[in-house]
């Protein structure tokens, strides 16, 4: 199992580029960060940064979208930092939660996905792509052997089934067993039926993760006060679930949508922070399921419960109060665990 590490691009620029080099460091082989220009520094600023700090973390957004830049734009950034520093980008992609709302925008639809997917993976390969209204582009200067994965963000089932259709990778933002089993079948179902070797799309499950010292009721309640904020994120992609198909419905599973019945609106000033004020209607028990929380063995273990399901790489978000000692405490316990 390969790990990431996620970080919001706040300032300054250097401590993000300090975390990951303690992430490449401790084994971490991916280093991903948040995307929403209004509420963040600009990432590709800061991914050339960590590039040439490090000597083999591979770094993307969690995640991207179709609205923010034009596709020609984000594809030839991809391209550049890969011709920079060889092949070490990945491009996750949604519909654009904070980026796009918090700018007075709608969340794009699935597909405008689809079609941006197909032209900045195109282009940041050096082949062809049409814009629109027929103006194909090419960039001359990409190099034979360019690459660049394009990994796609989902939860329901239209977004699941193309990711499965279409993606090089699926990212699930959280960490629930039940429904990383559920959402994982969906996505390698329609690889298949879509003719394609489902084993060629790699599954990558993000969620925030805090080790304790131990599994005391103190050290537990602690912890999930620190993740607490990772409900309400998972809540606003839930509620447009829950717009879209309806509460109770069969095409997504109660499992995802139940625990949203309080939720009382959402302000992004918080995103993706710590104590942020609007997550108190999520309960402990989602807490527990949507995260890793406890002493590293139990990291371990869930680790291996997701491995047996399927997935390929944990993405760990490190927004919390003990940022550096999660990463050192996955590099000495947890990961070693995952190399066997």
């Amino acid at each position: 199992m390969d790990f990431g590490l996620v970080l919001q691009t706040d300032p300054p620029a250097s401590r993000v580029v300090s975390l990951m080099q303690r992430a490449e460091r401790s084994g971490f082989r991916y280093g991903w960060t948040f995307d929403s220009a209004v509420l963040w520094q600009e990432p590709f600023v800061i991914y050339s940064q960590i590039l040439g700090s490090t000597t083999r973390l591979k770094v993307g957004p969690m995640v991207t979208n179709p609205g923010t830049r034009t596709w020609e734009v984000t594809a030839s950034t991809f391209a550049t930092l890969n011709d920079m520093f060889g092949n070490r980008t990945v491009c996750g992609i949604g519909r654009g939660d904070s980026a796009m709302r918090v700018a007075g925008r709608r969340p794009n639809t699935l597909a405008r996905i689809s079609d941006a997917m197909k032209v900045i993976r195109a282009l940041a390969r050096g082949e062809e792509a049409d814009l629109g209204g027929g103006t194909v582009v090419r960039f001359p200067w990409v190099r034979p052997g360019a690459e660049l994965p394009v990994w796609m963000a989902a939860y329901g089932p239209k977004a699941l089934k193309m990711a499965g259709e279409q993606a090089d990778g699926f990212i699930l933002q959280l960490a629930d067993l039940y429904l990383t089993e559920y959402m994982v079948k969906a996505v390698k179902d329609a690889a298949v039926a879509a003719g394609r070797d489902p084993s060629e799309v790699t599954v990558c499950v993000a969620a925030p993760a805090y080790v304790t010292a131990d599994d005391s009721p103190e050290a537990l309640a602690h912890a999930r006060e620190q993740c607490r904020w990772f409900g309400g994120m998972v809540g606003n992609h839930v509620a447009d679930l829950v717009d879209r198909y309806g509460a109770h419905s069969a095409a997504v599973p109660d499992e995802l949508t139940e625990y949203i019945k309080a939720r009382q609106g959402y302000d992004y000033a918080h995103h993706g922070r710590s104590g942020n004020p609007d997550t108190q209607f999520v309960p402990d028990e989602v807490v527990d399921r949507f995260c890793l929380i406890g002493p590293a063995e139990k990291h371990v273990e869930k680790l291996k419960a997701l491995r047996a399901l399927g997935v390929d790489q944990f993405a760990l978000y490190d927004m919390h109060d003990a940022q550096e000692a999660v990463i050192d405490a996955y590099g000495t316990h947890v990961i070693p665990a995952l190399d066997t």
